[in-house]
């Protein structure tokens, strides 16, 4: 529910920005693949790094989460449920969510994100730790 998450993870078809989690600067839409309009792709602004004398965040696959697992506006419970469903998640089972949360770079991303950007509070591989634990102990969601 972090602002780094969330902007990522909009609820409408134009990723946030900031901790106030205001509309991207310029405009941008998600596209048919959260990686942009096909005349202006996210990778057009964001290289494969941040680019910081301009505060340009960047990694090689920076896109949208798919529509289908927006966070924004959405409860604890709610996320919880998004991101254990197969149709939703991008067909990953546990083991792959697992990795996803823990290890994937883009999601670490939030964790570093440069310039002068609060990262998500810990670090990727506590969480990851965390999620491991929520997984072994029955990976239950709390009530929406």
């Amino acid at each position: 529910m972090h602002p780094r998450c969330v902007n990522c993870h909009p609820a409408g078809d134009s990723p946030h920005q900031t901790d106030r989690m205001r509309l991207h600067q310029p405009l941008v839409v998600r596209g048919a693949d959260g990686h942009g309009a096909p005349t202006l792709p996210c990778n057009t602004c964001h290289g494969p790094r941040n680019f910081e004398p301009a505060h340009v965040p960047g990694h090689p696959e920076w896109h949208l989460a798919p529509a289908a697992m927006a966070w924004e506006g959405r409860s604890l419970g709610q996320i919880c449920e998004q991101i254990k469903d197969r149709a939703r998640n991008g067909g990953r089972d546990m083991a792959a969510l697992l990795h996803h949360l823990g290890e994937d770079t883009l999601v670490g991303w939030a964790w570093s994100p440069g310039a002068s950007r609060a990262p998500v509070p810990g670090t990727q591989a506590a969480f990851g730790q965390i999620m491991r634990a929520w997984a072994d102990a029955g990976a239950h969601c709390p009530a929406q």
